[in-house]
């Protein structure tokens, strides 16, 4: 049979890629590209057959760049997945800890371990992936240098680990969605994602909420985001428990769509075992 090919974003050894693994499994070819949006855009011509993108950190909270796309892409979330977080310190194999000036990563991965970085009184250089960290190391052959990344990204380039587990908080993760051209599979423990916006008067989003409650619908996560239109004026995007083809979850969408000026379903997906735990 053919391999699933699964695009994510960054180089052989990223969280993402630990993250594509973790949902579908070692048999599938993994596709790695520059940017969250590249995901999304080969996702939507078929270019791949599904992605992974990171949605929110444990620690550092959302991934903007993700949340943007789902407002404008076609695709559908079909699947969740949250991988623990461990970084580490990753250096050319001659390398020591006290020779370490300059690090680099990709923003969360510096975010997530500013003590260390501080403590060790390196400068952090922002780069657009973890694993591309360690692979620009090893490619430029930098000394001095050390990269934050995951402890097979050192495993595939080659490099040593100084120091395992830098970041700052021990229960570090990162939550990532699955997205397809098509809609996801149904199931007992589903969650939905959703898009919308309400008017600007006093109570419109309380109207909406109200209608969840009413409905004994469970609300696991809201954020907001601006629509990039009119200065504070933004987009809800909201998680619940529930399918959207559920009667219930249905007769709610049906009495939220005369409340909202805005609303799009992102799709509907089987809870992560973690989150069922």
């Amino acid at each position: 049979m053919k391999k699933l090919r699964i695009g994510f974003q960054g180089e052989h050894g990223a969280f993402s890629e630990q993250a594509v693994f973790k949902h579908f499994g070692p048999s599938v070819e993994t596709v790695p590209t520059r940017s969250i949006r590249e995901v999304f855009n080969l996702t939507e011509v078929g270019g791949i057959d599904k992605g992974v993108v990171p949605v929110e950190n444990s620690i550092e909270g959302s991934v903007s760049e993700t949340y943007d796309m789902l407002l404008t892409s076609s695709v559908k979330v079909i699947g969740e997945v949250a991988v623990r977080v461990v970084h580490c310190l990753i250096a050319l194999p001659s390398a020591k800890l006290s020779e370490i000036k300059v690090i680099y990563s990709h923003p969360q991965a510096l975010a997530q371990c500013r003590n260390f970085v501080a403590a060790l009184q390196a400068e952090p250089r922002v780069a657009y992936d973890t694993a591309g960290s360690v692979k620009m190391i090893k490619e430029e052959r930098l000394a001095g240098a050390a990269a934050i990344a995951s402890e097979r990204a050192a495993e595939i380039y080659g490099l040593k680990v100084l120091k395992k587990g830098i970041e700052d908080y021990g229960r570090n993760f990162t939550r990532f969605l699955v997205i397809s051209k098509n809609e996801g599979r149904r199931t007992k423990e589903s969650k939905t994602s959703l898009i919308f916006s309400v008017p600007n008067t006093p109570g419109s989003l309380y109207n909406v909420l109200e209608v969840f409650a009413r409905g004994q619908i469970n609300l696991t996560k809201i954020e907001s985001r601006p629509t990039r239109q009119r200065p504070w004026e933004y987009y809800l995007f909201l998680d619940f428990e529930g399918h959207h083809k559920d009667k219930d979850v249905a007769k709610v969408f049906g009495e939220i769509a005369t409340k909202t000026v805005f609303l799009k379903v992102l799709g509907s997906y089987p809870r992560s075992k973690e989150e069922l735990l």
